[in-house]
């Protein structure tokens, strides 16, 4: 849990402000670690992906959240 938040704190400055906002409200519940692993691997290197690949993430995002 602890590195998920220190990741999306860390992309903070690339992510959407909502997508942002409502990782923030996700991680304050109590999460499987599959879950974790899902969401740590949909921000590892966001900074770096492109336009096309950052929107297919916001989507696989959104849905994480949606599913909780």
């Amino acid at each position: 849990m602890e590195d998920v938040l220190a990741k999306l704190k860390e992309q903070q400055v690339f992510l959407p402000a909502g997508i942002y906002e409502s990782g923030v409200r996700f991680l304050n519940e109590r999460r499987d670690q599959e879950i974790l692993n899902d969401f740590f691997h949909l921000l590892k290197k966001y900074d770096l992906a492109d336009e096309e690949e950052r929107g297919r993430r916001d989507s696989e995002m959104r849905k994480l959240f949606d599913q909780a």
